[in-house]
């Protein structure tokens, strides 16, 4: 499984940018697809998650109500459509993948660890 993120850039506070993650590699139908991002000294931290087949989508707090997970099946992508975008949402995000073997809780996948596949960062800078 190969994940690419694309997307990152330059933004000033309050405004919009989509971040893409293309996947390859699997039939990503059974998979769980997830964003990330770390900031600076900080750890990396659960964004947003959804589930493939069903397009459920679960988020984190921050996210809530200004970010949107989605996936296009015909393209093999996952977006990130990211709104009203704040300083303090500056920071490399990463895409994740994984393709769970038995029924989980969606707040199984906020912890890294239930990610099997990463993509490479994009940078995300918002000014104030």
């Amino acid at each position: 499984v190969q994940l690419q993120a694309s997307g990152g850039g330059l933004v000033q506070a309050g405004g919009s940018l989509r971040l893409s993650c293309a996947a390859s590699g699997s039939t990503f139908s059974g998979y769980v697809m997830g964003w990330f991002r770390q900031a600076p000294g900080k750890e990396r931290e659960f964004v947003a998650a959804i589930w493939w087949s069903s397009g459920i989508t679960y988020y984190a707090d921050s996210a809530k109500g200004r970010f949107t997970i989605s996936r296009d099946n015909a393209k093999n992508t996952v977006y990130l459509q990211m709104n009203s975008l704040k300083p303090e949402d500056a920071a490399v995000y990463y895409c994740a993948a994984d393709r769970p073997s038995t029924p989980r809780y969606y707040s199984d996948y906020v912890p890294q660890h239930a990610y099997d596949y990463w993509g490479q960062g994009t940078q995300v800078t918002v000014s104030s």
